[in-house]
Order: C-alpha cells, then structure tokens, then sequence
C-alpha cells in the first residue's frame, strides 16, 4: 500500500497575509478607533511600508526555493560565464542583502562555480540586481531628490519615504553613478521631426559655480592661491574677483514658429501704447533641449548643441539662428563648429544685452527714471530694430560731443559706440523681426536659472567637481523631459555592464 504524503506545502506568502492581518486588526480594533485621520496615516505609512517589504521577501524567497528545487531536479541547464567557460559545480546558500525602497531584504540564490573562475549567479542576472546595495528604484528616488534639493535634504527625505537605507556620502556617489549614460541616451535619442518653416535656434551663455579649492581650474586655483598669500582683507578691491567658482557652460537648442513683428511690438513709444493696435506676441520656444557642463571645454559644449541641431536638421533645410550675449571667444567657437559642418548660421546679438547699453547712454545725457531718459532709449532702441543701428552709434557719439559731456558721463556713450559697431554684423535685427525669428536668449538665461542658479547656487554650496557635473547633467535631463526615458536606458545599460553575455557585442541599445 502506497503511503499518504503527509507533506503539506507552505504558503510562501504567509508572513505578508499575517502582515496584513495584524493590520486589518489594528485597524478594526478599539484603539484605532480613537485616531485622527494623522495618526492613521501615520500608522499606515510605516505598517505599510513594511507589508510592501515583507511581500517583496516573500516574492524573493519563492524565487530561491524554485531555484533550488531546480537544482536539485537537475533540470537546469549548464551555466556558462561571460567569458564563454562553463560552470558545472552549483552550490546553494549564497545570499545578499538589497537596500529597496520598502527596506532591507534578503536574496538568496544558487551559485554556479567552476575551477580557476569566479561564480556565476543567474537569479543576479534574472532580477538584474545591482553591483551595489542599493535597488535601482532606491537609487531612483535618490537622483530625483537630489537634483532638487541640498544632499542632506535629499538624504531625510529618502530616510522618511523607505527608512534608514542610505547615507549621505552613498547618496553622492548614487547620484554621480547615475548620469553616466547622458551622452550615449542622447546619441541614441531620435529628435522628433519639424517642418522646414519653422527656424531651428541655438543659444551659449555661460554661468559660474562656486567651487572647492582642488576642483577649480589651474588658473583660478593658483589667482585663488596668489589672493590667499596676500593674507587677509576686509573686502575686494572694485572689479576684483573672489576666484571661488568655475565655469559651466550651457546651451539650448529649440525650434520655433515664426512670428513677424514691427519694432514697436518691441519697444512701446514713450509714454506707453495708444492701445489701438495690440502689440504682437513674439515666438516661443518649442521642443527645448538643454545641456550643460563643468568638465567638458565650451566647444565641446557648443558641439554637443550643434549635434543636437545637426540630428533635427540633418540636410541644413531650415534657418540656423544662434543668439549670444556678445562673448567674442563664444562666438569664435560658434563660428569654427559651424564652418566645420558647412552649414550657414544667422547670428544675432541677444537685444536685451544691447538695451542695457543704450539705456546706460540714455542716463548719460538725462536723469534716470525721467521720462526724457525713457523716450531718447525708446527712440534709439527702435532705430537700432529698424536696422540702423551704425547711424544711431553715429548719433549718440554727434550728441556727447555737441553737449561736451564730462568724461564721467561720456565713458557710458563710448562703451555703447564700441559695443554697437563692433557688432554691427550681428545686429540685422530687421531681418529678424521680419522673419519673426527670436531676438533673445531667454531660454538659455532662464536655463542658466533653472540648471545651475536653482541647485548649484544654493546658500553655502561649495562643489566637489564630478557631485556638480552629475547634478548638473541629471538637471539638464528633468529640463528636457527625458529623465523617465533615461532611466529606463540607464537601467538597461547597467544590466549590460553587470551581465555580459558572450554576444554581446553584436548588439547595441537605442532609446
């Protein structure tokens, strides 16, 4: 007679149902019933938290018994390693611990071994367990904390959301693992098509970082260090530079639909509109890309953008406009990328870096905020829009010198003749309005805002200079709407770099 098979399987999920019994409990019991809707929530949060990570621990121990039962069945196939030898010898009882985003938990699985090589852990593979502690979905929260707020802040609200799984110090070097793939995701990343009418425009400007002493660049480290030797002083000298911040450079690149316009939509007369004709709105920045760098050298930069413009427009069919704010090395590089591609650029000085000059001749030959300070800038700015902008350098040099200003006040006027004339190619403002293209680098100062003034220039920040190239790159990703996207290719390049597989090779991600 066959004997009855008394074994009777366990639920390998029991610890999470008693979890969640203890919780039902609680909840229907007396002492709940007490609670204010905070206390529950505050209960719930961390008893459910906690279920979340029981039910992840049972999850893994499930997967390690089917493994085993595997093993010993003998019905797995051999295990051969990334560089192609096999390993016949398996062994069970190798575990790991993995910090998620409900907490610590245990994974274990079976090790394939074999002489003279390491071990091989297909489960590793097959849950695409990080080199590290920490989940991808931990390291996740951590990058989107960061990049918003100060690493301490970043750190409590990790601790609040999954409990006391990451220090600080990780949290960095997190974050700076966590921007590595920024330049390959944007090679692979397809920009999405535009018609030809609409212009394609690119803007440089630069912004500095306030840095640590070994990671700011030689010149400024030794004027830091020469500042330094002079021993100490009460405040700089005027025009002295503290020599505390590096450099970043950051570009935008965007499309745009035109939008004609008339001087006057630029400029209101003095005295304001009559209000029989609205002012025409001008154009507006479309599927903006941004990018900026601390590492990298501005033309390096500058070509990350001209690739960038180069895959939306790849056979130069719609009008290239770049804008900058006057820089004589920006535009110099400008120039050397684009002759090196061929491709025929409209270049424009930004307009508001032209009215801070004009407005200062205004206040040279009137009072400022008088209303005669208000018509003389209205009257020039306009002719400088109309595209006379070498007869009006002419005119307000003719007029200093009809009043015989103080050399004080004609400094101001001079600096704005200079400007003017030694830019005269750059300032065909008329063609611009006519085409309706834009005549100002709103983007790339209000990304200067967003990527480095908003995170970087935080009160009492001082950079290391890989925390700040992560932290600005991850930035720069948020800005562009592509972090969701660049994670799940992070994600999928880490599983690539962890678990090689022999073909590897023959294969390669796009996003």
């Amino acid at each position: 007679m066959k004997p009855y098979d008394t074994h009777a399987t366990a639920d390998p999920f029991a610890r999470s149902v008693s979890a969640f019994e203890t919780l039902m409990h609680t909840l229907s019991g007396t002492d709940a019933s007490v609670w204010t809707h905070a206390e529950l929530e505050e209960h719930l949060d961390a008893a459910g938290r906690e279920l979340l990570r029981q039910l992840l621990q049972d999850h893994l121990d499930l997967r390690a018994m089917r493994e085993e039962q595997q093993v010993r069945a003998g019905s797995r196939p051999l295990v051969v390693g990334p560089e192609g030898r096999a390993r016949p010898w398996r062994e069970t009882g190798h575990s790991r611990w993995l910090a998620s985003i409900f907490g610590l938990v245990r994974v274990a699985r079976v090790a394939h071994r074999g002489p003279g090589v390491g071990n091989v852990h297909p489960a590793d593979a097959a849950l695409s367990l990080p080199a590290g502690r920490h989940s991808m979905g931990l390291r996740r929260l951590a990058v989107t904390e960061a990049v918003r707020g100060s690493f301490d802040q970043a750190q409590q609200a990790v601790e609040r959301h999954c409990g006391k799984v990451l220090g600080k110090r990780r949290l960095e070097e997190l974050v700076v693992a966590a921007a590595v793939d920024a330049d390959a995701f944007y090679r692979a990343k397809i920009p999405l098509p535009c018609s030809r009418a609409m212009p394609l425009v690119v803007q440089v400007d630069g912004k500095g970082v306030v840095m640590r002493p070994e990671a700011l660049r030689e010149a400024t480290r030794r004027a830091a260090a020469k500042a330094a030797a002079g021993g100490h002083r009460g405040r700089l000298a005027p025009g002295e530079k503290p020599n505390r911040k590096r450099m970043a450079t950051v570009a935008c690149v965007f499309d745009t639909r035109p939008a004609p316009r008339r001087p006057h939509d630029v400029i209101h007369p003095a005295g304001g509109r009559s209000g029989e004709r609205p002012a025409r709105r001008g154009p507006k920045a479309e599927n903006k890309w941004c990018t900026a760098s601390l590492v990298r050298p501005p033309e390096q930069v500058i070509a990350d953008a001209f690739d960038q413009a180069q895959a939306r427009d790849p056979k130069h069919l719609r009008p290239w406009l770049v804008l900058v704010d006057g820089a004589r090395h920006q535009l110099d590089l400008i120039t050397a990328e684009a002759g090196r591609r061929g491709v025929t650029l409209h270049v424009l000085l930004d307009f508001v870096h032209v009215a801070e000059y004009v407005w200062a001749a205004a206040h040279a030959f009137h009072k400022p905020g008088t209303t005669g300070a208000e018509a003389w800038a209205a009257g020039h700015l306009t002719a400088i829009l109309a595209g006379h902008a070498a007869r009006t350098a002419d005119q307000m040099t003719a007029q200093a010198d009809r009043e015989h200003l103080p050399a004080t006040r004609r400094e101001a006027v001079d600096a704005c003749y200079r400007y003017l004339t030694g830019h005269l190619d750059q300032l065909r403002y008329d063609t611009a309005l006519d085409n309706g293209w834009p005549i100002a680098t709103g983007a790339v100062e209000g990304a200067c805002r967003h990527l480095i003034a908003d995170r970087l220039d935080i009160t009492g920040a001082r950079w290391g200079l890989h925390e700040a190239e992560a932290v600005l790159r991850l930035r720069a990703l948020v800005a562009n709407g592509d972090l969701d996207s660049y994670w799940r290719f992070h994600t999928a390049r880490e599983h690539e770099r962890l678990y090689p597989t022999p073909d590897q090779q023959d294969f390669s991600l796009t996003v």
